[in-house]
C-alpha cells in the first residue's frame, strides 16, 4: 500500500484456498488497513476476476440475486461495505510484466505461501 510517502506491506499465507480468494482477500485487507473514510483509493491488480467484477458492475447484480450460484460469497459480502466507504477505482495491470509494485506484491505472496499458513475458513470445496 502506498499513501503519499508512506508504504505499508501486508501479507498472509492460507492453507487450502484459491488464487481468486487470495486476490480478493488482498483487496479487503488493504481496504481494512486504511484509516480515513471517503478518500480516493486506486487499486492496481492483475486479477481480472476482482477488477472486472467491480468495474463491470457484476457484484451489484450478484448482490441483488443474493449471490446465487456465485463463488466467494463470504468475501464479496466483506468487500461491499468497504467499497462503499471509499471512492475506489480499479485498474487492471498485466501480471509478471515488470511493473514494480505488482512484482513486489507477487514476492510478498510467494513469501507468505511458505510461512505461518492459516486456514481459509470461508473456502468451500
Amino acid at each position: 500500500m502506498l499513501y503519499k510517502d508512506n508504504r505499508k506491506e501486508l501479507s498472509q499465507g492460507y492453507k487450502t484456498t484459491t488464487n481468486n480468494r487470495m486476490e480478493l482477500t488482498a483487496v479487503i485487507k488493504a481496504l481494512e488497513a486504511i484509516k480515513k473514510n471517503s478518500i480516493k483509493v486506486t487499486i492496481y491488480s492483475d486479477s481480472k476476476y476482482v477488477v472486472e467484477s467491480v468495474e463491470k458492475g457484476w457484484i451489484w447484480n450478484w448482490e441483488k440475486k443474493n449471490f446465487k450460484k456465485k463463488q466467494n460469497i463470504d468475501l464479496w459480502k466483506q468487500f461491499i461495505p468497504l467499497y462503499k466507504k471509499f471512492n475506489i477505482k480499479f485498474i487492471w495491470v498485466k501480471g509478471h510484466a515488470g511493473i514494480k509494485e505488482n512484482e513486489r506484491c507477487d514476492e510478498l505472496a510467494n513469501l507468505a505461501q511458505s510461512s505461518n499458513l492459516i486456514n481459509d475458513t470461508g473456502y468451500k470445496v
